[in-house]
């Protein structure tokens, strides 16, 4: 069997290659970034939502195995200002959950 692999805060598509390489199959993703969309889809062929995940209905991410995401990790980093669940960017967290 063939685990489906459905991907949040795609960026250019790591983590997805990653699953890929160990057999599974990537089927959709989303990414906020158009930059980064375009270097996402350089590497995969499968549908990619380029908008917000506050913009993704529950029915336009496919039935999935195993969904992963790469959060943005801006609001916590110390290279950041730390802000965490105070910085929007820390609370996309909560639109997955």
């Amino acid at each position: 069997m063939t685990y489906k692999v459905a991907g949040l805060f795609g960026g250019v598509g790591g983590i997805e290659l990653g699953f890929e390489q160990a057999g599974f199959k990537s089927i959709w993703a989303n990414e906020i970034d158009d930059k980064a969309a375009i270097t996402y889809q350089l590497n995969h062929e499968h549908p990619l939502a380029v908008k917000s995940i506050n913009d993704v209905a529950n029915n336009e991410v496919p039935d999935h195995d195993v969904l992963v995401g790469g959060f943005p990790c801006q609001a916590f980093s110390i290279a950041g200002y730390r802000k965490g669940f105070e910085d929007e960017r820390g609370n996309v967290f909560f639109e997955v959950v």
